[in-house]
């Protein structure tokens, strides 16, 4: 396995830190952690970390912050984040430099998990799984309103996380027509992974029977870009120590799950490159491995940082 090497950044934090999100240029980072802040960090040439600069502080939470995620900037300068405050707030920068709560989400009845926004060419949408079972997503409409549906029981004791799938249909990129989608994918803690397709003003779920092949809380979900691939592809990270891909060959036919690899300790976080063909995991031993699929379907590790 190939080292490479790495830096470490001091956050200013007061407790942990529970994630770090980039915005789309790469030239920002966010922080967010159990000390009931968010920070938002400028980075130099190529999203160089060696020496970031505190740009700014955000408070307004009243419990760990769990998550946060950058809208893209052709809505504007926005962050999202969420909180065991039951809250997701949108923040918004301020041509001075300074940031102000543009929206406070207040819909569920328990910590608030996981938030993502949706592909761009979806619209300025927003999910959220919350720990009260259901799954909230929010609609910016133009007259500054948001429209809100609601997945209830998504996972009847918890939903941890939500992801996206692209906006182009597996194959789509390379027909005559590109008609966008609108599907998430969530873990909970009943151990497992569900897909949920928006039609006719609802959700549905898009899988039967929902994934199940963890045996203990799916902490992260996330979809794999598919540059207009002929499939889909889902990466699930659980408690019990295992990383499971999850591949669909065709719309409508059944996800197959393949387990990545055993890493004996709870598995925090999965994330994909931009073209889908690298996944990073994070584990329960501080480290953090990229994982590469091979031509004959094997996943091998390529890098441990």
């Amino acid at each position: 396995m190939k080292q490479i090497s790495s830096r470490t950044v001091e956050s200013g934090h007061q407790d942990v830190v529970h994630d770090v999100a980039m915005d789309y240029y790469g030239k920002r980072m966010a922080t967010c952690s159990s000390d009931m802040t968010i920070k938002v960090f400028g980075l130099g040439a190529g999203g160089d970390s060696s020496n970031p600069s505190l740009l700014a502080t955000l408070s307004g939470h009243e419990g760990p912050v769990w998550q946060v995620a950058w809208a893209h900037p052709k809505f504007g300068p926005f962050l999202a984040s969420c909180s065991y405050d039951r809250k997701v707030i949108l923040w918004k920068e301020n041509p001075d430099g300074s940031w102000s709560q543009a929206f406070v989400f207040t819909e569920h009845d328990a910590s608030v998990n996981s938030i993502s926004f949706a592909p761009y060419e979806l619209g300025f949408i927003l999910a959220c799984g919350s720990s009260d079972g259901t799954i909230s997503v929010f609609t910016h409409r133009e007259d500054g309103s948001w429209d809100k549906v609601k997945i209830p029981q998504a996972h009847n004791v918890g939903v941890t996380s939500v992801s996206w799938s692209p906006a182009a249909a597996p194959g789509s990129l390379v027909g005559p027509y590109y008609s966008p989608v609108q599907k998430l994918v969530s873990g909970g803690c009943d151990n497992t992974v569900k897909v949920w397709k928006f039609s006719d003003g609802q959700w549905r779920m898009d899988c039967f029977p929902p994934l199940s092949k963890h045996t203990d809380w799916v902490r992260d979900v996330a979809w794999a870009p598919n540059l207009g691939l002929p499939k889909s592809t889902i990466a699930s990270a659980s408690q019990d120590g295992t990383v499971i891909i999850w591949t669909q060959s065709k719309e409508g036919q059944n996800w197959e799950g393949q387990v990545l690899n055993d890493f004996k300790t709870p598995v925090w976080r999965v994330s994909w490159s931009l073209t889908g063909n690298i996944l990073a995991v994070a584990d329960g031993n501080n480290n953090v491995t990229l994982w590469k699929e091979a031509v004959d379907g094997e996943w091998t590790s390529v890098t441990t940082v």
